[in-house]
């Protein structure tokens, strides 16, 4: 699994993506792709993770966006120093794509901030 990595202040985001060809069906159209997110909170102050936004880029073109509350069901607390890490997927109707977006973290204070979470590429049979 290849990792793309970003930081945005002290936040560092590491995702590593990989096609799941046994829930895939080529015939179906229907092409899945698993992630492992890794966030390392290097800052002095605790963070909680309070939204995500994703942007899915089809290889044709076809876009979608996904927005919502935390990251499968959690708004973690990421403490100073530390990290959380969690599993999803994606699922494409094409061969290859991308995902991008971003986190909405929270200081203690309320003071709120976006960390990028990095481009990364999708591609059947390859990651």
């Amino acid at each position: 699994m290849v990792p793309y990595i970003a930081t945005t202040q002290d936040i560092t985001v590491i995702v590593r993506p990989v096609y799941l060809d046994n829930e895939s069906d080529f015939f179906k159209r229907r092409f899945v792709f698993g992630y492992i997110v890794s966030i390392h909170n290097y800052g002095p102050l605790p963070v909680r993770l309070l939204r995500r936004y994703w942007r899915i880029q089809e290889e044709g073109g076809e876009c979608k966006e996904v927005e919502g509350a935390g990251v499968i069901g959690k708004q973690p607390l990421i403490a100073s120093g530390s990290g959380h890490s969690y599993k999803s997927y994606s699922v494409l109707q094409t061969l290859s794509g991308s995902m991008e977006g971003y986190y909405t973290m929270e200081r203690a204070g309320g003071q709120r901030f976006r960390v990028t979470i990095p481009r990364f590429d999708l591609r059947a049979m390859a990651n």
